[in-house]
């Protein structure tokens, strides 16, 4: 059975992610921070071939900690979804002054996407095929008053993603760039609005199922997808 990979599975689109790609028949392996989290997904798919590791993918040792348990498990890859990250709004103004905040938004949001990509290319390459996607954001391509660090991060893994692309195509792997607006997650909890103003991350997934499943002789580039009734300022 191949294998699809999805990092940050635990919850809001990683976690959508996970059960598309279990329902199309594909094992799965992701990671995420809290144990608990995990626990509780695999406890909702008894029987599932759904296999876990806990792991801070902000820290370069669990970025080399999870690729070793895929790798690991010896199956052929499907795809790799970088989705691991997070989201802290705020102004450069107010971020403190030690920088901490960039270095913050670049590793969990860049660097983890990078550094599990570069340890799983030499597998996919040799392979010959395989499909790479970064869940990038629209924060990727339109500044943000309050974007700050965030926003930063998320333009460069955009611009890793293109240029992935440009180095791997003709090498036989596909890479997407998904790029979501305002989605129904954990980060905007607490904001008093309609679901109907948001995203519902199983549209993501569905989204990014139907890219994968496109011939090898095409490819989605760049997946932008926004609430109906546009943009959340």
């Amino acid at each position: 059975m191949e294998l699809v990979v999805i990092t940050g599975g635990s919850q809001g689109i990683g976690r959508a992610l996970v059960l598309s790609f279990l329902a199309a028949g594909y094992a799965v392996v992701t990671c995420a921070r809290n144990p608990e989290d995990l626990a509780a997904l695999v406890a909702e798919q008894p029987g599932a071939a759904l296999h876990t590791l806990p792991a801070d993918l902000g820290q370069l040792a669990d970025c080399q900690r999870f690729a070793d348990f895929v790798l690991g498990l010896g199956q052929p890859l499907a795809a790799l979804l970088n989705n691991a990250g997070a989201y802290v709004p705020g102004r450069f103004q107010d971020e403190p002054a030690d920088g901490s905040r960039l270095r913050e938004m670049l590793n969990v949001n860049l660097l983890s996407a990078y550094d599990v990509t570069r340890m799983l290319l030499p597998t996919l390459l040799r392979q010959g095929r395989g499909h790479i996607f970064t869940i990038c954001s629209t924060a990727s391509i339109m500044p943000y008053p309050n974007g700050g660090s965030y926003g930063v991060a998320k333009f460069a893994l955009l611009g890793f993603t293109k240029t992935l692309r440009e180095e791997v195509k003709a090498q036989g792997l596909r890479v997407t760039a998904v790029l979501p607006g305002a989605t129904r997650t954990r980060s905007w909890d607490g904001v008093d609005l309609p679901d109907a103003r948001f995203i519902d991350p199983a549209d993501v997934a569905a989204a990014v199922l139907g890219a994968f499943q496109l011939s090898p002789h095409a490819v989605v580039e760049e997946l932008l997808i926004r609430p109906q009734l546009g943009d959340l300022l």
